[in-house]
This record gives structure tokens, C-alpha cells and sequence, in this order.
């Protein structure tokens, strides 16, 4: 409780041959106790083989938050306010 993992593609594998995760970061939950499957594309033009034991993804270990949220009337101003994609300068 109080963690998750992170299935990601592996870099060499995406820049390489075009294979990488179709739902990336994949979450695994605290709770689940099953096997971990993997939905892999190849975005590349030629058929790639994988042979057991590849390493064809990574797993990464992460702390969860639970926050408590407060239901407001209002929210207070900020200088991006509703500003949404590419309004911070960026």
C-alpha cells in the first residue's frame, strides 16, 4: 500500500527499431497481484522478433500521495489562471 509501479518502454528499443509501449507509463497498482503483461507496438518498417528472456520494458517502483481535496466555491487567482496549453511560455 502506498506504492505503484511504472511499466516504460526501454529507450534503445524505441530509437532503435521503433518498438516501444502502446500505454506508457503503464500503472501496476499495490493491490494487484497478477501476472504483468506488457502492449507493445513496432512503429518500425521491418518485423521485429522477441525472444525469451529480451528486456523489453522497465519497472519503476513509486511512492503514491493521497491528498485531501476541499471542495471550494471559488479558487483564488494565480498569473496563469485558466491558461492552458502554451500559456506558461514554454
Amino acid at each position: 500500500s502506498g506504492y505503484e509501479g511504472q511499466i516504460r518502454p526501454r529507450s534503445g528499443l524505441a530509437i532503435k527499431h521503433g518498438i516501444t509501449l502502446v500505454n506508457t507509463p503503464g500503472t501496476i497498482d499495490a493491490d494487484y497481484r497478477g501476472e504483468v503483461k506488457i502492449i507493445m507496438i513496432n512503429l518500425g518498417d521491418v518485423p521485429f522478433e522477441i525472444a525469451d528472456g529480451d528486456r523489453i520494458a522497465q519497472m519503476l517502483i513509486s511512492k503514491v500521495e493521497q491528498p485531501n481535496f476541499q471542495i471550494v466555491s471559488d479558487l483564488s487567482e494565480t498569473p496563469r489562471n485558466t491558461g492552458g496549453f502554451g500559456s506558461s511560455g514554454i
